[in-house]
């Protein structure tokens, strides 16, 4: 079997999981501020809230760095020389603050101090995408 394309493939999997909880946690903080007032659904949203954040998103955000870093491992560090790979790490630490913001907002809604509007989690819930596509089109064309 070819340890560079089962790197590969695992480091999708994991992207992908990781992704999914970028994508659906602020969206959950949407639906969490439009309902402030019920305690019952401010509870539940909470717990969904947890879990998502540390059941799945951190263990894929971990399990994507180390395989990433296990890919480049396999072409040799010296790849790191290349702008679009310089680029695409560049990005996946943007993705990587931008999940630890999202902790730090989880932890605001859990003891009730969020001072976002919804308004914020719709548009900040674009981040994600956008730093998707321009990776996705970086590590495809390789362009410089």
């Amino acid at each position: 079997m070819n340890i560079y394309l089962t790197l590969k493939a695992l480091h999708l999997i994991a992207v992908i999981s990781w992704m999914a909880g970028l994508l659906y946690l602020p969206r959950i903080f949407v639906y969490h501020v439009e309902n402030k007032d019920s305690l019952e659904t401010c509870r539940i949203f909470k717990v969904m809230e947890r879990k998502l954040y540390n059941y799945i998103m951190m263990p894929a955000m971990i399990i994507s760095w180390i395989f990433g870093l296990l890919l480049i491992g396999s072409i040799g560090f010296d790849q790191i020389a290349n702008k679009w790979l310089q680029i695409k790490l560049f990005m996946v630490i943007v993705l990587t603050a931008y999940h630890f913001f999202l902790g730090f907002c989880l932890k605001k809604f859990s003891l009730d101090l969020n001072t976002h509007s919804s308004r914020f989690y719709r548009i900040f819930n674009e981040v994600p995408t956008i730093l998707l596509i321009l990776i996705v089109f970086i590590v495809v064309f390789k362009p410089i």
